[in-house]
């Protein structure tokens, strides 16, 4: 039950002073020497006061929450005085419990850093704050209240904080250190103000009591679930806010600490300590401990100059903040009104020290290998500015910065996930489309040669984009001149604090015997209940939070039950605050007679079942390791020469890989050498390297897209018009003229019309030379490239024909792929032996070989009807099938945001894996929602924003579209999740979901509630899926379509044709249209759509002849048409033999005839949706992987 412990405020209470032994001697002493100055006295621990403060033997189960405590012996009075005592400092020894990360040793001389004083004058209170760390990185944190009391000699009680006394008076200064788990720092200091005003009119005798009193009322507070972590850099070792006087040598600790101290002990603790950096908060200097100085490294300045920026923006005066306003003249509502202010302050600081951290970081997810767990550290800093690089050096080698690390490779998304997400640029977005080696572009080198500090920083951080390869689709320079001024777009920093909900606590009880807690802990209850009603159909994360904190007072109650089918709500409301140790140690401590009860309710019967389920897996490891790319020391088969390449960051595809190795291999052994490898892959990065110092002249780039990149240079060549460099941009080839720089535009790419080599004259020889036939310009270009000739011969071919199948095909990827392979010849032909370099890198050829052996052709209706293709696989090795596919519209303003939302195309891959494409761009948003392990079945989109998305593993996932995460899951299905649907027309109700899975069990919901309103069951040997049409529910099962009463029962059937029964085919897909009384469906093994009417489903259906087709996937109506996703077909010979290929038909209401037939993917179409009634989006398996848009005429 370690784990298990509810949350309250209190951890400890402790009360730290001078004996009432040590106190009397220095009030003797000071009488009789007639001295008056202050004297310091050993301050120790008088009193500790830590829940549980009941435990009735009745209730033995709460014995266990005193595991949590070691025991801490109070050493005995030797000189006990009669008649006194000290906050209940009795002889003899005591148990008393106490947190077990609590040192009790050290936390007198924390409670007073100073010492502890007897001064003649009673001196005004002081706060300060502590935080304990253990050797785990786990904080505990306290607040501290120093207050003074008198010593009088034979006075045993005073009354309001005097008394009388001939001899001189004395007071002795008191703490008192309230611990807590949470950093409830500003609260704690309130709790503690409130019990100083209760001490100060208090008998002495009393004090204890009062005390006592403070400790329990404070146990009673419940804590809501932590929130996440606001900032990804956490400090894990020691820190110490104020070290005590007598603790200075806590500072030669030989590890990493963050120790406060008063400023009069810097000269000390700078002359005796070595290896400390001493920073003086009191006027912002910071220097060394050591005699030698050294370089302290400053953050990059760009990020602190727009950190200040921000900072200074700050209103942190309430009066100047409101000067505006009128005054407040109720005392309440000014409370309520500076709290606000300092909660929207917060908010602000909070954010501006994120912003901080995301500016400085945000490049480093671009040097990670995520599937690898390989972060290019010396990749990264070579990004890095000259005057940066000792930062970012000592940065890197922190434990800090490798838990960040650790956690990007996770792809957790917290806030800083977030953030970095919602301020990428247009620009950057592209990037997420293609995947190509990184080049400056020209927008990066203009905003480079303008020489601004801040531009000149910020173009590697704003600018780490791809090109854009999306056609003639361009960015203005003016648009992407100001991003590369600035860091956070104004939508990014327009974001509101989230509201505060203020739960008011019952009145604490008149007494604290255990009937009365335990009344109390009923009220709350009682409070929490209605909160929870009213939370209902208003703010789930709130719901989630009430459901949390019932559960844990039920815990404590012992009503077991409760607290479980507390818990089973959350499970369903938010997952992330899901406590599962201490459900866990619930499902074990049920009686016998408890656990028969709960059998008795499905809910808690399933819950008890999935936490034994899961107790009996395996434990899965989360995998922490952060790995340093190292070159391979021996011959490389294919599979060990992937992952090295892989984890070196070239390329990610297997397939791409696959033709490197066979170019790199001895053809022999069938292994890459180690020192072909080591000399390839510096080639590669050498030439990332002399990429990133392109200078072109201004006269050039103004030629040029903003967008545009130069990936290689050639050697100076004689051409036909004239001396110059030939430069390849992922566009174009242009010519750099020699003498004054000049530009010629040889070609674009797409207006190449011929390429081949040549030979010209020279002297008595001739030499080998490149010509290019092309639509802009009436004459071959010709350029003497000598030995270069035959490379830019593959170079040219290549990126020709990938830009002609880019074309075709829609498909930006095409060119990106190309461009990979050009770059990959030029290494391979760098760091191999002549003789067979040109070999080797033919073999790197791949849309060239293509476009010669397969003649791809595209027809004219395709061509005219395919608007776009995205690659959802992109961040992959290889490409996944395309499960499901679901578009969710947008939104002016998102729910509690002032920004727009734009419209979600969500795609759910293998394994459980979701990805999102903004639908306003194609633009990815998130390339990995993880839900479960098992795959996504189906999807479906509520107007609470919130995506359903149903699995093999039988959970229903909900996903919030703003947060982008998963925290809620429905449990009440016991087999696959195979369908989904929504009905809108019962109004009073709002929105009603329906989930079936394959046994044939039905549920509809509440999606408000996320409560099972109606279960019913439909006897099948599988159901499919479901759908309702003008308030029909239609069920689809293997071998038959059956119509739904209101009740549940059979209403109508349609069955397979007699034709279909006789082999092994079911229906694949159905439509139904009331409105016209028919019923669509499809066969995955039948060639022909049937055609149902629904005033008599006993006749035989119309058959509609599917032309190229080899069965039938899926279908959706769109308008008056119906469009059909086929089964691949294979196509024989060529180098593509045996690729499938799939067409998508479009079916006309009217007329019942195929008007366009479509060939869409190189695999069978798996899943098709609408995009508004204006596109169809079709989704293929895995061989082709990829989404293809469609327009709607």
């Amino acid at each position: 039950m370690t784990d298990c412990l509810p949350p309250t405020l209190l951890e400890a209470c402790v009360v730290v002073g001078a004996s009432s032994e040590k106190q009397q001697e220095v009030y003797q002493a000071v009488n009789s020497n007639g001295g008056s100055e202050s004297l310091l006295l050993e301050p120790e621990v008088l009193h500790v006061l830590a829940p549980p403060f009941h435990r009735p033997t009745e209730h033995e189960a709460l014995k266990s929450r005193g595991k949590r405590h070691r025991s801490f012996l109070r050493k005995k009075k030797e000189h006990p005085s009669s008649g006194q005592s000290t906050l209940g400092g009795k002889g003899g020894g005591e148990d008393v419990g106490v947190p077990k990360n609590i040192d009790l040793m050290a936390l007198p001389q924390l409670c007073f850093p100073g010492g502890l004083q007897v001064s003649p004058e009673e001196k005004n209170e002081q706060f300060h704050f502590l935080v304990f760390t253990d050797v785990f990185g786990n904080k505990t944190h306290g607040v501290v209240t120093q207050y003074y009391r008198p010593i009088m000699e034979g006075m045993s009680c005073y009354q309001n904080g005097s008394g009388s006394s001939k001899r001189s008076k004395l007071f002795a200064a008191f703490g008192v250190c309230v611990i807590s788990k949470y950093p409830y720092f500003t609260a704690l200091k309130d709790c503690l103000s409130c019990l100083l005003l209760q001490l100060r009119s208090c008998r002495l005798s009393e004090t204890e009591e009062r005390l006592k009193e403070f400790a329990i009322k404070l146990s009673l507070v419940p804590i809501p679930p932590p929130g996440q972590l606001h900032l990804p850099l956490t400090w894990q070792h020691p820190y110490v806010p104020v070290l005590a006087r007598g603790m200075l040598d806590f500072l030669m600790a030989p590890t990493a600490f963050l120790m406060g101290c008063h400023v009069s002990h810097f000269a000390e603790v700078s002359s005796e300590t070595d290896d400390l950096i001493l920073v003086n908060i009191d006027d912002g200097n910071v220097s060394t401990s050591l005699s030698d100085t050294i370089d302290l490294p400053e953050i990059p300045l760009a990020a602190a100059d727009y950190f200040i920026q921000r900072s200074q923006s700050l209103q942190v005066n309430f009066d100047l903040a409101h000067y505006h306003s009128a005054s407040c003249m109720d005392i309440n509502e000014q409370r309520a009104q500076r709290r606000a202010w300092q909660h929207k302050l917060n908010h602000e600081i909070q954010r501006i020290a994120l912003e901080l951290l995301v500016n400085i970081f945000r490049d480093v997810s671009s040097h990670l290998n995520y599937e690898h767990r390989v972060f290019h550290s010396e990749e990264f800093l070579k990004t890095r500015e000259p005057d940066e690089q000792l930062f970012y050096k000592t940065v890197l080698d922190t434990h800090i910065f490798h838990s960040f690390l650790r956690d990007r490779l996770n792809k957790k998304m917290d806030n800083f996930a977030r953030m970095d997400l919602s301020i990428r640029s247009e620009m950057q977005k592209m990037m997420s489309m293609v995947e190509i080696p990184r080049r400056p572009t020209m927008n990066e080198i203009v905003t480079r040669k303008k020489g601004s500090i801040l531009g000149n920083r910020l173009s590697k951080r704003m600018g780490m984009s791809l090109p854009n390869l999306r056609g003639d689709q361009t960015m203005s320079f003016e648009r992407n001149s100001l991003l590369t001024r600035i860091w956070m777009s104004n939508s990014a920093l327009k974001v509101a604090p989230k509201s505060v909900k203020v739960f008011k606590l019952p009145d604490f009880p008149a007494s604290l015997s255990y009937l009365a807690v335990q009344a109390y802990y009923s009220e709350l209850i009682q409070s929490l209940g209605k909160a929870i009603l009213s939370a209902q159909n208003d703010n789930s994360t709130l719901l989630a939070r009430f459901y949390y904190l019932r559960g844990f007072i039920n815990t404590l109650c012992l009503r077991r039950l409760d607290a479980l089918s507390d818990f089973q709500n959350l499970n369903k409301t938010d997952t992330a605050i899901f406590p599962t140790h201490l459900v866990a140690w619930l499902v074990e401590s049920l009686h016998q007679d408890e656990l028969q009860q709960a059998h008795k309710r499905p809910e808690l019967k399933r819950l008890i079942l999935k936490i034994k389920t899961d107790s009996e897996k395996p434990v899965v490891q989360t995998d922490n390791h952060i790995k340093k790319f190292e070159l391979p020391q021996n011959p490389s088969d294919l599979d060990e020469f992937v992952r090295c390449v892989q984890e070196c960051g070239i390329v990610k595809d297997v397939a791409t890989i696959h033709r490197l190795f066979d170019a790199l291999a001895d053809g022999q052994i069938k292994k890459v050498d180690p020192e072909v490898f080591r000399v390839f892959y510096t080639f590669w990065k050498e030439t990332e390297a002399e990429a990133q110092d392109v200078n072109l002249p201004c006269e050039v780039i103004s030629h040029l897209d903003n967008s545009e990149c130069v990936y290689k240079l050639s050697t100076s060549v004689k051409t036909s018009h004239g001396v110059g460099k030939i430069a390849l941009t992922q566009k174009r080839l242009f010519l750099l003229t020699q003498g004054q720089p000049g530009f010629l535009d040889i070609t674009k790419f797409r207006d190449i019309q011929e390429v081949k080599i040549a030979s010209a004259p020279f002297l008595l020889v001739r030499i080998p030379s490149l010509r290019i036939r092309t639509s802009s310009r009436p004459e071959m270009f010709e350029a003497n490239l000598k030995m270069e000739t035959e490379l830019w011969y593959l170079i040219v071919k290549e990126m020709w024909a990938g830009r002609k199948m880019a074309d075709q095909e829609k498909d930006p990827q095409h060119m990106a792929q190309a461009l990979t392979n050009v770059l990959l010849m030029d290494a391979v032909v760098g760091c191999l032996h002549p003789h067979r370099s040109i070999s080797a890198a033919s073999k790197l050829v791949y849309f060239d070989k293509i476009i010669h052996e397969v003649h791809v052709t595209v027809p004219e209706t395709t061509s005219k009807t395919l608007k776009h293709k995205i690659n959802p696989s992109l961040d992959l090795a290889e490409p996944q099938t395309v499960c499901v596919l679901l578009y969710t519209p947008g939104q002016l303003r998102g729910k509690g945001s002032q920004r727009v939302m734009n419209p979600k195309l969500w795609v759910a891959l293998n394994g459980g894996r979701v990805v999102v494409f903004d639908a306003a761009s194609w633009s990815m948003l998130q390339d990995c929602i993880q839900v479960g392990e098992s795959q996504v079945t189906c999807m479906m989109g509520l107007v609470q924003d919130q995506v359903w998305m149903g699995s093999q593993d039988s959970v229903i996932y909900i996903i919030d579209t703003h947060s982008m995460s998963c925290n809620k899951q429905l449990t009440e299905h016991r087999h696959e999740v195979t369908g989904l649907s929504v009905e809108t027309r019962d109004h009073n109700n709002g929105q009603l979901a329906y989930s079936c899975s394959c046994d044939g069990t039905i549920l509809q919901w509440d999606s408000t509630s996320l409560k099972v309103k109606r279960q019913f069951y439909l006897n099948c040997d599988r159901l499919c899926s479901i759908q309702f049409y003008d308030g029909i529910l239609w069920c689809r099962c293997g071998d038959s379509i059956v119509e739904l009463k209101k009740s549940g029962t059979p209403h109508r059937r349609i069955v397979l044709p007699d034709d279909l029964r006789s082999m092994p085919s079911c229906f694949s897909c159905f439509i139904a249209i009331p409105q016209r009384g028919q019923v669509w469906t499809g066969c995955s093994d039948s060639v022909e759509l049937c055609l149902w009417q629904t005033n008599n489903l006993k006749q035989p259906p119309k058959r509609i002849a599917l032309p190229g087709s080899s069965g039938v996937t899926c279908m959706i109506r769109v308008k008056s048409q119906i469009w059909v996703g086929c089964r691949g077909w294979s196509r024989v010979g060529g180098l593509c033999d045996g690729q499938l290929k799939s067409l998508v038909l479009v079916i006309d209401l009217d007329s019942l005839t195929v008007t366009k037939e479509l060939l869409a993917h190189s695999d069978s179409i798996q899943t098709l949706c609408s995009a508004e009634d204006r596109y169809v989006l079709s989704g293929s398996a895995r061989r082709d992987g990829k989404i293809a848009i469609w327009q709607v005429e």
